[in-house]
């Protein structure tokens, strides 16, 4: 991962942001939801910089119930560009670490049902699927909730 940085988000990143989710996602964020964002979750809203180009975004926030703080990551993609080269890893666990300074017990994020290679890396860096949300997604399909506990 060399020549990779890994940094907060700031206003100017957000075109680059939108650009990588709109080549990501099929029901992309919008330029405004995504500045939104940025506003409301500033200390767990990364990216990841190679060189001048940016190669990927986590967006994360946080949850408290009342009873228990978690993390849960909102919005996560690497450009086509630099996949398989550890970044994914290296935004997710930047915002684990943000997580847990912030006193967060654990981790969440939801998942394509249909997206088991997005499930398989998420199960090697230690999530597992607590239940399913039936029709999550725009499209009617189910999303997978998956968590990741902190061993402190």
């Amino acid at each position: 991962m060399d020549g990779i940085t890994i940094r907060r988000a700031r206003r100017s990143d957000l075109p680059a942001v939108a650009a990588i989710e709109s080549q990501s996602f099929a029901d992309p964020w919008t330029p405004e939801v995504l500045e939104e964002t940025l506003e409301y979750f500033p200390e767990t809203f990364f990216i990841a910089q190679a060189g001048i180009r940016l190669a990927g975004f986590l967006i994360g926030g946080i949850e408290d119930t009342g009873e228990l703080v978690y993390g849960h990551i909102c919005n996560f993609a690497v450009d086509n560009a630099y996949r398989r080269l550890g970044i994914g890893s290296a935004l997710l666990s930047r915002v684990e670490h943000q997580f847990m300074v912030m006193l967060a017990s654990g981790v969440q994020l939801e998942v394509r049902a249909s997206n088991t290679v997005a499930q398989a890396f998420y199960q090697r860096l230690g999530y597992r699927q607590v239940f399913t949300i039936d029709q999550y997604y725009s499209n009617g399909e189910d999303a997978h909730v998956m968590m990741k506990w902190f061993r402190f």
